[in-house]
């Protein structure tokens, strides 16, 4: 076994059900911040169940699955929540205590300068707080950003909103500009979700988190445990959105429901198509393709049958919901805390070109999940340079030299890395 190569092996069924990790300790759930298990040794390959069937797709550029080099960018983070890239070639990083930080560059040494900004108004609490980040496409002309942030009034929590910035000329300062869409359920910060990303029609898509209360899921009325589409310049729902009509204003936002906490989301080139990643209970992370109109079949609520929030019910239960999408991929027996979700780019990457990349809390890697044409997930390989050194990892973006940018969540001096294919 080479100290840098994985290799990906393809697996179904039960022998996938479980990515085969020694673990130290224990951790029931695969939610976002409960600290678990790191694994004990390192492992060079794993595969969960892919719920679509395979089917052909173009042969790849090159067969040759890269080795990976890590460079270390900058430090002094804590819980680096997700990564914009500036045209200057610097770059904003938010943190979830609440606070924005602009990166010099894009190599090693660069240095870190907090950015000014009123975000005194942000609840940081468990999983809560200044979460993920998109930088608006004309930015060159507009100096925008969006962030999602759960919010405080008299230090209760209300609500986790959408927020657009403008970052002043000099990078050391943002200034408010408007709240795009508020009201997305929150509880005690746990399952916050939020993740943004623009898709191919330039609409902002958000990952929301089910706030732990079960009957938030399959409830269309409620902004929690959904995807959510909307326009980044209007905060209004898109119209081409499932329910353009619906009697609640809030209905018209979502595109998908029966989620429990989206950490992840990735726009497929090529195909525009997006892509989920979403902790499970104690088993079952999983990695969905987004169908709009359509249930993922989660429901701690059991249909309203049980009150409280019951965690023992599938990630997607087909026999109350027969309609409900199939993951394609589920980690099976035991959870990484899958987190970010980012496709892969270029010829550089080899075998991995078009690859999606999911980052792993709890399981302290990263996982490269090679798809078929359909979506289905066909092998999953977990590089050997990103099993375990870094310690938790958080936020997962293709920079604009087609290297991959990730950032560790420790919550000590966390860093922000540079991950490229050895050449």
């Amino acid at each position: 076994m080479g100290p840098r190569r994985s290799t990906a092996v393809r697996r179904t069924g039960a022998l996938a059900a479980c990515l085969g990790l020694v673990a130290v300790g224990g951790c029931s759930s695969g939610d976002d911040d409960g600290f678990g298990e790191v694994p004990a040794r390192p492992s060079t390959s794993a595969s969960g169940s892919a719920s679509a069937p395979a089917s052909s797709s173009p042969a790849p550029r090159s067969a040759q699955e890269p080795e990976l080099d890590v460079e270390e960018v900058a430090g002094g983070l804590e819980h680096g929540w997700d990564i914009g890239f500036l045209p200057d070639g610097t770059a904003l990083v938010t943190e979830r205590p609440g606070r924005i930080s602009l990166v010099s560059g894009l190599r090693e040494g660069a240095s870190v300068t907090r950015v000014r900004a009123d975000l005194d108004d942000v609840y940081v609490n468990s999983e809560g707080g200044l979460l993920g980040m998109v930088v608006h496409a004309d930015f060159a002309q507009t100096r925008r950003f969006t962030t999602c942030q759960t919010h405080q009034e008299g230090g209760a929590p209300t609500d986790i909103r959408l927020v657009t910035w403008r970052l002043a000329a000099d990078g050391r300062s943002a200034e408010r500009e408007k709240t795009l869409l508020d009201g997305l359920p929150i509880s005690t910060g746990r399952h916050s979700g939020c993740r943004p990303e623009l898709d191919a029609d330039g609409a902002l898509v958000v990952g929301t988190g089910d706030t732990a209360v079960g009957s938030i899921p399959q409830d269309l009325t409620s902004l929690g445990g959904k995807t959510i589409r909307l326009d980044l310049e209007t905060g209004k729902p898109m119209e081409d959105n499932p329910f353009p009509f619906a009697e609640d204003p809030m209905q018209r936002y979502v595109t998908s429901w029966g989620h429990r906490n989206i950490q992840g989301v990735a726009l497929q080139p090529g195909t525009g198509r997006i892509f989920t990643a979403e902790h499970g209970p104690s088993n079952n992370d999983e990695v969905n393709l987004v169908e709009p109109g359509k249930n993922y079949g989660w429901d701690p609520a059991q249909g309203g049958t049980v009150g409280g929030y019951d965690e023992s019910v599938p990630m997607t239960d087909t026999e109350r919901y027969p309609d409900a999408v199939p993951a394609v991929w589920q980690s099976g027996r035991t959870t990484q805390a899958v987190c970010a979700a980012e496709f892969l780019e270029g010829e550089q990457w080899g075998a991995w070109d078009g690859a999606l990349v999911v980052t792993a809390l709890k399981g302290a890697k990263l996982l490269v999940l090679s798809l078929d044409g359909d979506g289905s997930v066909t092998d999953v390989a977990i590089p050997e340079a990103t099993n375990g050194p870094y310690g938790r990892l958080r936020a997962a973006r293709l920079g604009p030299d087609g290297a991959l940018y990730v950032t560790t969540t420790n919550g000590d001096d966390d860093k922000l890395l540079r991950i490229t294919p050895r050449t």
